[in-house]
C-alpha cells in the first residue's frame, strides 16, 4: 500500500481541523477528497504532503512515516500540485520541469544528466507540452500552466501524486483535458492519485473511490455508487439531489438547499 493514514489528527493551531481520519490507498487507486466548504478536504491534502504537521497520528509511505523522513526522499516518491503555484518569472516550461529532478540529485549536482534530461523530456512529452517547452511559463494560458506544473510534478517520478482542486479557474474543455491526462496516467503507469475537489460531477465520474468529509471527519468512504447516495448528499453538503446514471456513469443533480 502506497499511502496509509493512522489516526490522523491535525490543522494549523492546537485545534485540530482534521480528526482521527484512518484510510488506506492502493497502488493505482484515485480517490477523490470532497465535501462542504471547511470540511478540512485541503488540510488533509496539507497533512498527507508534509506541509502540515500532524497533531495525532501518523502517514505511512511505502509503510514508512513521511514526516520523519528527509524531504527528498519523499519528494522521490510524492508529489503536490497545489491549488495555486509560485508563478516563477524568466523561467521556460522546460526550466520549469527541470526542477522536479531536484530531490533526485545530490546537494553538489547543478546541472541535469543524460537521464535526467530523458525523464524532463518524459514529463514534457506526458503533458503535451512539446511545442510549449521553450515558452515563458508566465506566457502560458491557465490550462497550459496547470499542465506545466503537473509536468514538473511528474518529473519527480512520483508513486503517490496529491492535486488540490487542479480543475479550479479552468473552463470545462480545460478541466476535461487535464482529468483526462491524470486518467491516462493513473490507469496505464498505475500512479495513485489524491485530488481535492469542489465538482461532485468530475469526482465521480474520475475517481475509484469518494472519500465524503464532513467537519474534519471522515464520514463515508467508498466507490462513487455506493457513498453519492441522496442521503448522503443531504447530510454532508445539505442539499437535496437525484442521483443520475449517464453515459460517463453517475452523476448528482442538485435540485434544492436542504
Amino acid at each position: 500500500m502506497p499511502l496509509e493514514l493512522q489516526n490522523l489528527t491535525g490543522g494549523y493551531t492546537t485545534v485540530p481541523i482534521v480528526q482521527k481520519v484512518n484510510l488506506t490507498l492502493q497502488t493505482g487507486e484515485w480517490l477523490s477528497l470532497v465535501g462542504a466548504n471547511g470540511s478540512g478536504k485541503s488540510t488533509l491534502l496539507k497533512l498527507l504532503s508534509r506541509i502540515l504537521s500532524p497533531q495525532q497520528g501518523i502517514v505511512l509511505l511505502d509503510g514508512k512515516a513521511i514526516h520523519s523522513q528527509p524531504p527528498n526522499l519523499v519528494a522521490q516518491k510524492l508529489a503536490l500540485l497545489p491549488q495555486q503555484q509560485t508563478l516563477p518569472v524568466g523561467l521556460t516550461v522546460r526550466q520549469l520541469v527541470s526542477l522536479g529532478r531536484t530531490p533526485h540529485q545530490p546537494w553538489w549536482q547543478w546541472e541535469l544528466n543524460t537521464e535526467d534530461r530523458q525523464k524532463v523530456a518524459t514529463a514534457i512529452q506526458k503533458t503535451q507540452l512539446e511545442k510549449l517547452s521553450d515558452r515563458l511559463v508566465e506566457q502560458l494560458s491557465g490550462g497550459e500552466r496547470q499542465r506545466a506544473f503537473l509536468a514538473l510534478a511528474l518529473a519527480q517520478e512520483p508513486k503517490v501524486l496529491l492535486l488540490d482542486e487542479p480543475t479550479t479557474y479552468l473552463d470545462i474543455n480545460y478541466q476535461l483535458q487535464l482529468l483526462e491526462l491524470l486518467k491516462n496516467l493513473n490507469q496505464q503507469q498505475e500512479l495513485t492519485i489524491v485530488t481535492v475537489l469542489h465538482e461532485l460531477n468530475l469526482a465521480a465520474r474520475y475517481s475509484s473511490r469518494i472519500a465524503l468529509l464532513k467537519q474534519g471527519q471522515l464520514w463515508d468512504i467508498g466507490t462513487p455508487e455506493a457513498v453519492l447516495t441522496a442521503n448522503a448528499i443531504a447530510q454532508v453538503f445539505g442539499v437535496e439531489s437525484v442521483i443520475i446514471h449517464t453515459p460517463v456513469g453517475l452523476q448528482v443533480c442538485a435540485i434544492a438547499a436542504v
